[in-house]
């Protein structure tokens, strides 16, 4: 089962497409694939290979998104197709991202049965996630309109990037997101993922402005984009810009796919990265995927007094409950979705 794209226009010729999805604006001939290869040219029209047949589908804690002020303790229905319009060297689900749907196994589910399944598994909310959900745009946004009739809420994890159009379309259905922000340098999102960092800046924008919750996250390599200055730049540019109030995780590096030879993280550099956020004034800063470090409670950012304390994905405390939620220590309200 295959479906028209929902962004594309065809050229003069009457053969070739544009794929107008993402930033990348992929030229395709008949009979090919753009760069997420998941797409392709058939007749001169362009159409989403992988709809309705994802290659993942498992049910997961919300903590693993990472989502931490977003329903805490809770679960979502994951589901995954193939497909990535970056190329990252560090992709750790390469398997998949860096695949086309006739090279990976799947299930067979429509958007209908993805709904019926997450109600079933009595799950409060479906995650796209795994790989590039914006690549497979139409399967997740058709399966996001069924579950917001149905009551079921809309994640999405992400790399972010992707042009306007498609992008307010689906934040009209999100209820939430984690947008990766992959480095503040457009030399780095071009040398290590094949894009650029603009378009990112854009999608968190209109994502604040519409409504979604949001949380960001920034995995640090070594030697990569974990310097001081750009740090810096880059919390003081989210805090300027009425980011302030979103979380943002630093998470580990370690080695793998096509970066094996760049070293973990030092948790020294994480821990580093943390302060130098909150010294630009940003309030939720948490540390993921180094579980030495105790860096993923939540701290009331007035106070201090611990809100919500966790086990990795587990919940040991929650003291905010109910929108509106305030630190029952000093009262600031602690902004999420609780």
């Amino acid at each position: 089962m295959i479906r028209e794209a929902s962004f594309y226009h065809t050229e003069s010729d009457g053969k070739t497409v544009v794929c107008d999805l993402c930033p990348h604006s992929c030229r395709i001939a008949e009979g090919k694939h753009g760069i997420c290869r998941s797409r392709v040219n058939r007749g001169g029209k362009l159409y989403a290979e992988s709809y309705a047949h994802p290659c993942a589908c498992c049910i997961d804690p919300v903590e693993k998104k990472p989502l931490l002020h977003f329903h805490p303790g809770s679960t979502c229905l994951s589901l995954a197709c193939t497909g990535c319009n970056f190329s990252c060297l560090n992709c750790q689900n390469s398997d998949i991202s860096q695949a086309a749907p006739s090279e990976c196994e799947s299930y067979r589910l429509t958007p209908d049965q993805v709904v019926t399944a997450c109600l079933d598994s009595h799950c409060p909310a479906i995650a796209y996630t795994y790989t590039e959900p914006l690549t497979w745009f139409e399967y997740m946004y058709d399966t996001a309109c069924l579950a917001r009739q149905a009551g079921i809420k809309n994640i999405l994890v992400s790399a972010g990037y992707v042009q306007d159009a498609p992008l307010r379309q689906l934040c009209s259905v999100l209820d939430a997101a984690n947008i990766d922000l992959k480095s503040f340098s457009d030399d780095i999102y071009r040398r290590i993922s094949h894009g650029s960092l603009a378009p990112v800046l854009h999608t968190l924008g209109v994502m604040r402005d519409t409504g979604v919750w949001l949380e960001i996250t920034n995995l640090l390599i070594p030697g990569v984009n974990d310097s001081p200055e750009m740090l810096t730049a880059m919390c003081k540019w989210l805090a300027d810009n009425g980011f302030a109030n979103y979380p943002l995780h630093f998470s580990r590096f370690f080695p793998q796919y096509r970066m094996k030879d760049v070293p973990a993280t030092p948790l020294a550099t994480l821990a580093s990265a943390a302060e130098i956020a909150r010294k630009a004034g940003l309030k939720y800063v948490y540390i993921g995927n180094a579980g030495e470090i105790d860096g993923e409670n939540t701290l009331c950012p007035s106070c201090g007094r611990l809100l919500v304390r966790r086990d990795g994905y587990r919940i040991l405390e929650n003291h905010l409950t109910g929108a509106g939620t305030g630190c029952p220590n000093c009262g600031t309200i602690i902004p999420g979705r609780w």
